[in-house]
């Protein structure tokens, strides 16, 4: 297993026990912080591993932030409404 393999499960295990946990905020700011992590593990995943693997990364990071992805959909939609 490569080096940047390890660095995403542990991601998703941190992922899994920030969402464990209790929080008056609703969890955003660790989202935010999440996110910011992801993205270059993300990147160093597929630069590793080939887009194949990157885009199960993906998906594995999406469905455990899924609120985020969500809001971004519905927010593009309404960008989409406003242009067109």
């Amino acid at each position: 297993m490569t080096p940047s393999l390890i660095a995403a499960a542990l991601w998703a295990l941190v992922a899994n026990l920030i969402a464990l946990t209790p929080s008056r905020r609703g969890h955003w700011p660790a989202a935010w912080v999440l996110i910011a992590t992801g993205i270059p593990i993300l990147g160093w995943v597929t630069y590793e591993n080939g887009p194949f693997i990157g885009l199960v990364v993906l998906a594995a990071g999406a469905s455990i932030l899924r609120w985020p992805v969500v809001y971004l959909w519905r927010w593009l939609k309404r960008l989409a409404r406003r242009v067109l």
